[in-house]
């Protein structure tokens, strides 16, 4: 698969064959950084580029992993991602899509930026090393997946104690 980079794709012989005619490639990488802001794990999938009258459209099914920190606990993890998408390289600029992808003239596919893109996109805003992660303790920062506080509960200003009723449920409801 690989002629100037891992994630490049030879597609030039496609470009010969009949709209409809497709080919796949296999992807499988242990470890690739992406702009140096982006390190990929164990890289596995498929990408299958088919030929229409437009250009080529690539389809792409992809799973990796990457090095992340958990939102609530500060814990590395290695945080898993999948992707699929679809994308046109088109033959000529008016055959272009909204991603405005052009076939280069070698027919060489580079999908670097693509992949990093989309793995980007499958990235949670706020990873969690488990569902159910308890985070760190607000007093003294210990991690309460590993072991739980015993603090005694703070006194509160007399003056703000009728705010502790705000959250108490009505008889009401």
């Amino acid at each position: 698969m690989s002629v100037k980079g891992p994630l490049r794709l030879n597609a030039g012989f496609i470009v010969g064959l009949p709209v409809g005619e497709s080919r796949d490639f296999d992807v499988e990488i242990s470890h690739i950084t992406l702009e140096s802001d982006l390190i990929l794990d164990e890289l596995k999938g498929s990408v299958r580029i088919t030929r229409t009258a437009q250009g080529l459209l690539l389809h792409a099914i992809l799973e990796a992993s990457t090095p992340s920190q958990c939102v609530r606990c500060l814990t590395d993890f290695t945080l898993p991602l999948q992707v699929d998408f679809t994308e046109l390289y088109a033959f000529t600029r008016n055959g272009m899509s909204e991603s405005g992808l052009l076939l280069p003239e070698d027919a060489q596919i580079d999908l670097s930026p693509l992949v990093r893109e989309y793995m980007f996109l499958a990235m949670p805003i706020q990873p969690l090393c488990m569902p159910s992660c308890k985070g760190l303790c607000p007093i003294c920062g210990a991690n309460q997946n590993e072991s739980l506080c015993d603090h005694p509960e703070e006194e509160i200003d007399p003056r703000l104690s009728i705010l502790k009723t705000w959250f108490k449920p009505s008889k009401l409801d």
